[in-house]
């Protein structure tokens, strides 16, 4: 089906692109499927026609479009109702330039359904913006809700924003650092020359070793123990610091309590799948909270029972204050026991991010020699800020911990 050629050229500095978009707009008005990857292929084929070639145009134009042996007439209908023959990008009008060689039809609307080529016609008219002078105006740029309670105290949120604060915590904690344990899996990777697998792959070739099978080093999730306080010092932190306990909980490989006057193990209730129905669980079976605290004899009842094992080789992070009952002495020879057992000890004070603050309180400084980390925990923001940095006091290689004797500041 081919097409007597048209005698001279075509402009040169063509707009491929807006050339074959009007021409797929005339197909597709008349039911030829014509989209955006036909129209591409169009432009490319463009960029290989050789001007003044019907010929060639034509089939460009079917190949590119094409693409059912039913939509063949109409393609046929559209070309020779409109010879494609482009315009230039600057689109002068044909009567002010002398190289044009088809005259666009003076019926043309706006629109394009007047007759005249689809590419030469306007797009629809669109009214006019009222003049206004207000200048430009800029959208109002609000914090999210999650950095709008970044830095309020704990007592100022209700139980939604709560909730919000748990999502956030697990979401901080999904990856959790990890440890080598004493177990090897085999590996490409691995360093170590598996030789069981490589001698049983040496049966295949006259036990000549032609394989060699590595293994490498298992990796499991660093356990982390979690110990909160739940006495009446610590009643404004006490519903967030529970959110916590539970991200911990049910994002890795952790058991959490809580304590005041007794030791409670919580690790089942916080694992509820519903956070309110787990919060409300935990808040229930801890029978002495909002009373008074013993730290060191919750932290020795740990230790001597059948979860102390837990702590070997754990991150333990303990909530407290520092207030005790318990005798200064007894509390750090508790946490130097710890100490022993544990990978880490970081320690979250709700009041040591204020100003002046420094650990003078006695079960504080007490305790403060034993911790490799003491973090300010009283917000939104401290708690995230504290996930993110026990996942990196895992990585610590050399233990750095405070000295023994604070700098004498205030009493927090």
């Amino acid at each position: 089906m081919g097409r007597p050629p048209v005698s001279g050229g075509v402009l040169r500095g063509v707009d491929r692109a807006a050339f074959a978009t009007a021409f797929a707009d005339r197909l597709r008005r008349a039911g030829v499927p014509a989209g955006l990857t036909e129209a591409g292929d169009f432009v490319r084929a463009l960029g290989v026609w050789t001007p003044g070639e019907t010929t060639a145009l034509y089939w460009a134009a079917r190949i590119s479009f094409v693409r059912r042996h039913a939509d063949l007439a109409a393609f046929d209908r559209v070309f020779a109702d409109a010879p494609p023959l482009p315009l230039t990008r600057s689109a002068a009008p044909p009567a002010a330039r002398d190289d044009v060689h088809l005259p666009v039809p003076a019926d043309t609307d706006a629109t394009g359904d007047g007759g005249g080529l689809p590419w030469a016609t306007l797009p629809a008219p669109v009214a006019e913006a009222e003049p206004s002078d207000a200048g430009v105006r800029l959208p109002e740029r609000r914090p999210s809700a999650l950095a709008g309670l970044a830095d309020r105290p704990f007592e100022d949120l209700d139980a939604a924003q709560l909730a919000l604060l748990g999502d956030a915590l697990r979401e901080a904690v999904a990856r959790w650092p990890s440890r080598r344990t004493r177990r090897h899996a085999v590996g490409p990777a691995g360093r170590r020359v598996a030789l069981r697998p490589t001698i049983a792959r040496a049966r295949r070739t006259a036990w000549e070793p032609v394989e060699v099978v590595r293994e490498r080093q298992v990796r499991r999730p660093r356990r982390v123990v979690l110990l909160c306080d739940l006495s009446e010092s610590m009643r404004a932190q006490a519903h967030a610091y529970l959110h916590l306990l539970r991200a911990f909980a049910v994002s890795t490989d952790a058991e959490v309590f809580a304590f005041a006057t007794t030791l409670t193990r919580l690790t089942v209730a916080l694992r509820h799948t519903s956070a309110s129905a787990a919060i409300a669980h935990a808040g229930a079976a801890v029978t002495d909270r909002f009373g008074g605290t013993r730290i060191a004899t919750n932290l020795r009842a740990l230790l001597a029972s059948p979860h102390g094992d837990a702590v070997r080789g754990a991150v333990v992070l303990i909530g407290s204050d520092g207030w005790d009952s318990d005798p200064p002495d007894e509390l750090a020879a508790v946490m130097a026991r710890l100490s022993r057992r544990a990978h880490r000890i970081v320690w979250l004070n709700p009041r040591a991010g204020a100003p002046g603050f420094a650990p003078l309180v006695a079960g504080m400084a007490a305790a403060l020699p034993y911790c490799d980390r003491l973090l300010p925990a009283a917000t939104f923001r401290d708690l995230l800020d504290a996930a993110g940095q026990l996942q990196s006091v895992t990585c610590t290689e050399g233990r750095k911990r405070f000295t023994a004797t604070p700098t004498p500041r205030i009493i927090a």
